[in-house]
């Protein structure tokens, strides 16, 4: 958990800077994701943008001392947090090729919420009253930005908000297994394992990238890695409580991305639902932090 530096208002402040700069290179990769994915396969995009991911790991292994900061302790807890990492980016880049940025970021959002429900059956932590009826609110605010119909292209919102579900579901296996093992193992067992199940689709099919589509998926891969290191420097220097609201800095930047390169702006109902997605996870995570510190949940 928190800082290994003292708790300071400059402390605080590189906190909030790196989780504002890891948000933004992530939405910059998810923006390059749903370029690529107008004119490739799923499935080659993330070994080409798992490949260059390698060379930012490489830094940050050789930072940390290493091959020995990236040893694996916990194989099953690695091969289990790898298969829902990579369920969740297939069904990511596939959504986002039919779905505005910011429609697909914010769908993203429900994440918290497959947390909270997850963490009895999975960690076994108690969830109360108040946690649920804010879940409950979210699911709300899910549907209204997903309006789901019959209309093929709004099925399509089923793909992000299982993206989030497997994304859930990671993110607690990761909870389990991260006193055991270090950010470095983490990283390279589960890139490695995106970029192979690419790989594995070559035989259906892959297309020859052009040197502007290479030099972008090569972009959005490094920019990926800075984003994840950006991530971690977060909490070493801020707490959870303080710096996780920022996160939700991602749908700006979608907005804006998606109207700069795509032309795309979300509408009423997709703000409305945003809005309320959003309040619903502040507020268990609020629960959250209160529950940390010996309150109700």
């Amino acid at each position: 958990m928190p800082p290994n530096v003292p708790d300071s208002s400059s402390a605080a402040l590189r906190g909030i800077l790196f989780m504002l700069a890891g948000t933004f290179f992530m939405s910059l990769n998810n923006a390059v994701l749903k370029w690529m994915s107008a004119g490739y396969p799923a499935g080659q995009i993330l070994f080409m943008r798992g490949s260059f991911i390698f060379i930012p790991i490489a830094y940050f292994i050789w930072r940390e001392g290493g091959f020995k900061s990236a040893r694996v302790e916990s194989f099953q807890g690695h091969v289990l947090r790898a298969a829902f990492t990579i369920a969740s980016a297939f069904m990511f880049v596939t959504g986002v090729k039919y779905l505005p940025l910011a429609d697909a970021t914010a769908i993203s959002f429900a994440g918290p919420l497959f947390i909270t429900m997850l963490a009895t059956p999975v960690l076994g932590e108690f969830v109360g009253w108040r946690r649920w009826s804010a879940v409950l609110v979210g699911f709300i605010g899910v549907l209204i930005i997903t309006r789901p119909t019959g209309d093929v292209v709004r099925l399509a919102v089923l793909l992000p908000l299982g993206s989030a579900f497997a994304a859930a579901m990671r993110d607690l296996i990761t909870r389990r297994i991260a006193p055991r093992e270090t950010s470095n193992s983490i990283l390279v067992t589960t890139t490695a394992a995106v970029a192979l199940s690419g790989l594995m689709t070559l035989p259906l099919g892959w297309i020859v990238p052009t040197p502007k589509d290479f030099a972008l998926i090569a972009m959005g891969g490094m920019v990926s890695g800075f984003g994840h290191y950006c991530m971690i420097e977060t909490f070493r220097h801020a707490e959870a409580g303080l710096v996780a609201p920022f996160k939700y800095s991602s749908i700006l930047y979608a907005v804006a991305m998606g109207y700069l390169f795509w032309g795309d702006l979300p509408d009423t109902w997709v703000i409305a639902g945003t809005v309320i997605l959003v309040a619903s996870g502040l507020y268990i995570l609020r629960r959250e932090m209160m529950r940390q510190r010996g309150g109700s949940n």
